[in-house]
């Protein structure tokens, strides 16, 4: 197969990022790939699309550090491609990175996802499915059972009713964002630093105010689940804890989140479970949940990361798995022809 990963930049890709580990394992499974970014897609006046990926030549490499090297050297070369010649499109891009400097790029590949798909390109995830989670509201449409109390507003009287009716405090956040910027923890109405936090947070929308949960100081968890359900390799759930750097509130690994092992609970599985049938309606092919207690706290379809995390607390590698579940889709994409939707195939 010929893998084409959309991804923001290439300058932006580094070595320990999912898509390089899922790039590499592909690569390292036979098959061919190139990367694709926002600007790099064409449609012809004959309605024939096309892109320009930057490809790398064939090898063996054993270590992301090696293979991102190769990525970002002169050995990785532009080369135009019909969409003829994409097997996948496997989109892993963060729109919220391009929403204010790029707004044009933000849209790109569920836009040109669509096009790839209608001509027969598996896309994943399907760029139907993340047109509806474009930011936080998305997370909305899944049981309330699985859902922290949460208020979605942009006036400040309304956040400080809602601040005042929690006694453990209450995490704000901007509905459009991600990677655990601007994300504060209030504790009172009367906080001194609120209305600063509300000026900065609502510059870029609309603020989410959310219970918070006190299981969260000993961090959250990543938990992937592909084809709507835990992904497993070799008896092991592929899941880990991000455990919060001391005096943060926030377990994102970029602000010094460190990840460690975890055993996955029951209490985990059954919101596997809950959520599983709106992520198989809407063709989400991989997705990280990020669980405190018995809450989700967000529901990652874009760039769910990690996965070279996991690589090194388990010694097992989930990546392959990935790319082997698309392999399969391809062989079923093959023997049924146009009778199977994206979406369904997104996620059998």
């Amino acid at each position: 197969m010929r893998i084409a990963f959309f991804v923001n930049s290439i300058e932006g890709e580094t070595p320990r990022y999912t898509t390089t580990i899922l790039a590499l394992a592909a690569m390292n499974r036979g098959h061919e790939i190139c990367y694709v970014t926002p600007s790099d897609f064409v449609l012809s006046p004959d309605d024939n699309l096309s892109l320009s990926g930057l490809e790398l030549p064939s090898g063996n490499y054993k270590k992301p550090e090696t293979f991102h090297r190769a990525l970002q050297s002169s050995e990785a070369t532009k080369r135009l491609f019909d969409m003829s010649e994409i097997d996948v499109l496997f989109l892993r891009n963060d729109p919220s990175l391009d929403a204010i400097d790029r707004p044009w790029a933000a849209n790109v590949g569920i836009i040109f996802g669509r096009m790839a798909a209608q001509r027969g390109v598996l896309v994943v995830n399907d760029p139907d499915g993340l047109a509806q989670a474009q930011n936080k509201l998305y997370f909305q449409d899944f049981p309330s059972s699985v859902r922290p109390l949460t208020l979605i507003s942009k006036n400040i009287d309304e956040i400080r009713s809602f601040i005042q009716g929690q006694k453990k405090g209450v995490i704000i956040k901007p509905l459009q964002g991600s990677g655990g910027k601007n994300v504060f923890k209030i504790s009172s109405p009367k906080d001194h630093n609120l209305n600063q936090i509300f000026e900065a947070v609502s510059e870029e929308g609309y603020l989410i105010a959310q219970a918070f949960i006190p299981e969260a100081g000993e961090g959250d968890v990543r938990f992937f689940l592909m084809n709507g359900r835990p992904l497993v390799r070799d008896g092991k759930y592929a899941a880990f804890r991000r455990v919060p750097a001391k005096g943060e509130i926030r377990s994102n690994i970029h602000v010094g989140g460190g990840p460690a092992p975890v055993e996955v609970s029951a209490t985990m599985l059954e919101i596997a479970e809950t959520v599983r049938p709106k992520l198989i309606q809407d063709g989400m092919f991989l997705v990280g949940l990020d669980i405190v207690g018995d809450k989700l706290l967000e529901i990652n379809v874009f760039t769910p990361g990690g996965i070279n995390n996991l690589s090194l607390l388990y010694d097992t590698h989930f990546a392959d798995s990935i790319i082997e579940a698309l392999e399969k889709k391809k062989t079923i994409s093959t023997s049924y022809g146009h009778q199977i939707s994206n979406r369904e195939l997104a996620t059998l």
